[in-house]
């Protein structure tokens, strides 16, 4: 896309990688309306959560969840200097799978905190993730909770391609609960990360995280 055909199409008004990731959520969720969470101060205000956003879908493919996706790990608004760069900002946005939790009575903020902290180690670090890297939770990814899920991998979402923005490319990165079990054993070596993907897809295609998982 060229300078006059950014301008013509776009102001300065304009959420431009924002709308982006929005017309694949409304392919996927025709005129569904999502759940929609945002910090009461932006990071760039000066507030202590990176992420701009965090909608919440609810799918009903293979069954019944919540399908959660970022704004913020990539370019959002109106940027000329952005402009046909290789990747948008970080090059991804996070999306995550969640079977409902008997524990959530309402909306499950919790994982909404997750995805908050997971960006907060991005922008302070500087580190980014890739298909197939993997980091312990240090702990139950859902606080306070009986869980063997207290690790997390990361694959392409299995429903949303990587896009080509005005900004630059984006992945969807889909971050997947993984039992104390399975991260121990990526990190001793006797499994690889795409064989436990491999095994997780036999049961569950979509990888849905499911916090009752044994």
């Amino acid at each position: 896309m060229t300078l006059e055909e950014y301008k013509k199409e776009f102001t300065e008004d304009d959420a431009v990688g924002w709308l982006e990731i929005d017309k694949q959520f409304d392919r996927l969720y025709p005129n569904q309306e999502p759940k929609h969470f945002a910090p009461a101060i932006s990071y760039m205000l000066g507030g202590e959560h990176p992420l701009d956003g965090v909608s919440i879908y609810e799918s009903k493919k293979q069954t019944d969840h919540f399908h959660f996706v970022t704004y913020g790990f990539s370019e959002l608004y109106y940027d000329e200097e952005k402009l046909d760069s290789e990747y948008s900002k970080w090059g991804f946005e996070l999306t995550f799978r969640l079977k409902p939790f008997a524990g959530d009575t309402e909306n499950p903020g919790w994982a909404v905190a997750l995805l908050q902290n997971i960006a907060k180690y991005v922008f302070s670090s500087g580190n980014w993730f890739e298909e197939f890297h993997y980091m312990p939770a240090n702990g139950p990814i859902r606080l306070d909770t009986e869980t063997e899920i207290t690790g997390l991998l990361f694959v392409t979402d299995p429903e949303i391609e990587k896009i080509e923005t005005p900004h630059g490319e984006v992945t969807f990165l889909q971050i997947v609960g993984i039992t104390t079990a399975e991260f121990d054993a990526i990190k001793e070596g006797s499994r690889t990360v795409e064989e436990v993907v491999q095994e997780l897809k036999e049961n569950n295609p979509l990888l849905i995280t499911d916090l009752t998982r044994k």
